[in-house]
């Protein structure tokens, strides 16, 4: 097993797993300072090409992103998102699953559902590539308006299976997505491996932002997301400050001339 991944397994009931996202260098430079495990997810189909749904994202994609992100992750467990219809089955998922990891030298791969994917994440597994499962609000197959899981007895029992059913074939963790308090503590004591919520309250082993939410890069508003620094302001001070000085001709001065 990858130290990285024992690493994460064993923070189980002991350590809270820190998780954010990067799309970029520069960002998983600072990202990685902290975190546990950095995330290349195919949010970035709405934070940075403002697509209406991570369905549009493709492997290139994640793929460019990644070897960027790769360049500033030294610590941290590199996970990349498999996107929409790279998975459909066994053998797609571990040919795109190889290429991913071939190209970007990342530790391990996300793909989103439960008991739909246990046979392709065992296939996966069994060929040596870890999985990061995903349950609960998944992305890349809602049509409409994205809605919490987990409210009715019936949507709990479906949770329960997802997520036993990924542990049982191999995920060495679990995201868990828009879920109740109580369903999410009752799968986060129900399995071995750690829970990484996302909205998905504190009862998780772990938590995911996205890094653009929480620094305030984005306008988001979503119940789960807290802004813990405002840095379009910021951006705007500099910016401003910059199209003073070269209005005032302060800048360039000799110092930062030839």
């Amino acid at each position: 097993m990858n130290k990285k991944i024992k690493k994460i397994i064993d923070k189980k009931n002991k350590s809270k797993i820190v998780c954010l996202t990067a799309y970029s260098k520069n960002i998983a430079e600072i990202v990685d300072n902290h975190a546990d495990i950095v995330l290349v997810g195919d949010s970035l189909g709405s934070v940075l090409y403002n697509y209406k749904t991570t369905r549009k994202v493709n492997l290139k994609m994640m793929i460019e992103h990644t070897k960027s992100v790769r360049m500033g992750v030294k610590k941290s467990l590199l996970v990349i998102d498999l996107p929409h219809n790279t998975y459909r089955n066994k053998s797609e998922a571990l040919k795109n699953s190889k290429v991913a990891i071939k190209e970007t030298k990342c530790d391990a791969v996300k793909v989103e559902g439960g008991e739909r994917v246990q046979h392709i994440v065992s296939h996966l597994v069994k060929n040596k590539i870890p999985v990061l499962g995903h349950i609960g609000l998944t992305p890349q197959t809602v049509k409409g308006k994205f809605k919490s899981v987990g409210k009715s007895q019936k949507e709990k029992n479906k949770l329960i299976r997802d997520a036993k059913a990924l542990e049982k074939n191999g995920a060495f963790g679990i995201v868990l997505e828009c879920t109740y308090s109580d369903i999410s503590k009752k799968i986060s004591n129900l399995i071995k491996i750690p829970t990484i919520g996302i909205g998905a309250s504190v009862y998780c082993d772990g938590q995911v932002l996205v890094t653009d939410d929480i620094i305030g890069l984005t306008d988001a508003k979503i119940k789960f997301v807290k802004k813990y620094v405002d840095i379009k302001k910021i951006i705007n001070s500099a910016v401003l400050k910059f199209k003073q000085e070269v209005k005032s001709k302060k800048y360039p001065t000799k110092k930062y001339s030839y």
